[in-house]
């Protein structure tokens, strides 16, 4: 029997993109529109996105005050990219995001707005997890040894390295399990900073899938220095690849 085109066609796709937060590492410096390679930020994280086939809708959460007026390159990009008024805590504002993606988008991508480096590839290992039922989270193995510590500093133990790694976005998940995570979590007074946590306490299964060393955050100043030299590198090997 040949299969159908609905049952080998993968759905089409929502991406989900908190960009609210205040920049407080940041010198009060609104991470997503900083310059990267000479356009913002936030831009830059998004290009990879637009570039899918399978990306049908984005939704950016912004602080409220950008959210009411933003900015006319964000304005005039792209058809499929809106924005809303993000949440007081990134919880709230992925949901805020989640409830404006398109209707049509069967599996979401949650990827962070500071996080400007992610490559195609890492976004179609999360998908094909994703397009399973299972939930599904970019990362790279930790190289460092990683210490517990309590509130002044001794040590308390030293995790086994070879089962640690740093968890990355995006993150990838069929809607309408991660719409119910994100309910029951509101519901239930729950924070998380990470998806896939809430996807799990309802039950989901998630996997890890190899994201990259240069897929990083920009978070503090250095990181934006960092940023920048990625950036140039993979432009310099002829644009849109790793370095």
């Amino acid at each position: 029997m040949i299969p159908s085109e609905s049952e080998t066609d993968p759905g089409d796709v929502g991406v989900a993109i908190p960009a609210a937060g205040l920049g407080t590492r940041m010198g009060s410096r609104k991470k997503a529109f900083l310059e990267l390679g000479g356009e913002p930020l936030l831009r830059r994280t998004l290009a990879p996105f637009l570039a899918h086939p399978r990306v049908v809708s984005i939704a950016i959460a912004l602080p409220a005050e950008e959210a009411g007026r933003p900015p006319e390159w964000l304005e005039g990009l792209d058809p499929r990219v809106r924005w809303v008024a993000g949440g007081v805590t990134r919880l709230h504002s992925v949901r805020a995001a989640i409830s404006a993606l398109d209707a049509r988008a069967e599996v979401i991508l949650v990827h962070d707005g500071a996080r400007p480096l992610v490559s195609r590839e890492i976004i179609d290992r999360c998908l094909r997890v994703a397009d399973r039922g299972e939930g599904a989270v970019a990362g790279w193995p930790s190289v460092d040894t990683l210490k517990e510590v309590d509130s002044t500093g001794q040590i308390l133990a030293t995790p086994r390295r070879e089962a640690l790694w740093r968890a990355q976005t995006p993150q990838a998940f069929p809607r309408q399990l991660l719409l119910d995570a994100y309910r029951k979590a509101l519901d239930d007074g729950v924070s998380a900073t990470d998806d896939s946590a809430l996807f799990a306490r309802i039950g989901g299964r998630v996997r890890m899938v190899e994201g990259a060393p240069w897929n990083l955050k920009v978070t503090h100043p250095e990181d934006l220095e960092v940023a920048e030299l990625l950036f140039r590198l993979r432009t310099g090997a002829g644009g849109g690849g790793a370095p």
